[in-house]
């Protein structure tokens, strides 16, 4: 009785507040403590007293925060406001900041839904190659899925020599080079032509930067059109793009007198 006697009448304790707007008693020890949101009075005994009018306030704060404001700024930012312009320009760059974060979010979704069949089509546990998919796929990498495929000797190799800028450029000029040969296939330009023998010394010359000399890696690169379960689209135009490229590097070795395939063999 006493107790009910030391609150005035209009005025409510800290736990009545925080039991009426659904939160939680340390939450407006905190506004109080940031100078957000004082309580109107002290009782005799030190507790927290507040009114109708601080419920009003407290249901401003708890709004805007649900707009993703932070205390910050409803604090130093919009309550100092005087217009409706000077509010609206502030709605509008929070409105930009919650757009980004959509953005953001609906990114990560798709990533995560990717990984999710990436996971499902391996046939192991293995976070390294988790983490080179969710790499790439931040890269935009059409062909992270091709990283599921590759053993720990290939990913390692991948991962030493090339890094986001220079592992994209790899991949632009290994694209541009399939094109290359799909059109000159398709043109009739013979392999062995001055053009053919030309295309067959740049793709060398890529095979090359990629394995750094490492013929043993050869194997491994033959068998990037020969994966199961790889993208019906992407495998048909490797089909195409190899039956040239095959041929212009044949006759390419031939005039070399070499044969890196056969010493990698040996």
């Amino acid at each position: 009785m006493d107790k009910q006697k030391a609150i005035p009448q209009g005025y409510m304790t800290v736990g009545e507040v925080a039991g009426k707007m659904d939160v939680t008693v340390r939450t407006l020890q905190h506004y109080d403590r940031e100078g957000l949101l004082s309580p109107s009075a002290m009782s005799e005994g030190g507790r927290r007293l507040y009114t109708d009018k601080d419920i009003v306030k407290l249901h401003q704060i708890l709004s805007l925060k649900h707009l993703g404001f932070s205390l910050d700024d409803i604090k130093n930012r919009l309550i100092p406001l005087d217009t409706p312009a000077e509010i609206a320009d502030v709605l509008m760059e929070q409105a930009a900041v919650v757009r980004q974060k959509i953005e953001s979010l609906s990114e990560s979704l798709r990533e995560l839904e990717v990984l999710r069949e990436e996971v499902l089509q391996m046939q192991s546990v293995d976070f390294k190659k988790y983490a080179d998919i969710i790499v790439n796929l931040q890269m935009k990498n059409d062909f992270y899925w091709l990283i599921k495929h590759f053993d720990d000797q290939v990913l390692d190799h991948i991962r030493s020599h090339f890094d986001k800028d220079s592992g994209m450029a790899f991949l632009d000029t290994f694209m541009q080079l399939q094109d290359e040969a799909i059109r000159l296939q398709n043109a009739g330009v013979p392999a062995d032509s001055d053009e053919g023998q030309n295309f067959a010394k740049a793709y060398w010359n890529m095979i090359t930067e990629f394995t750094g000399g490492d013929m043993s890696m050869l194997p491994k690169l033959i068998e990037l059109g020969q994966f199961q379960n790889t993208d019906h689209e992407w495998k048909e135009k490797l089909d195409a793009a190899n039956r040239y490229i095959e041929q212009a590097l044949g006759f390419y070795f031939s005039r070399l007198g070499v044969d890196p395939f056969k010493e990698e063999t040996e």
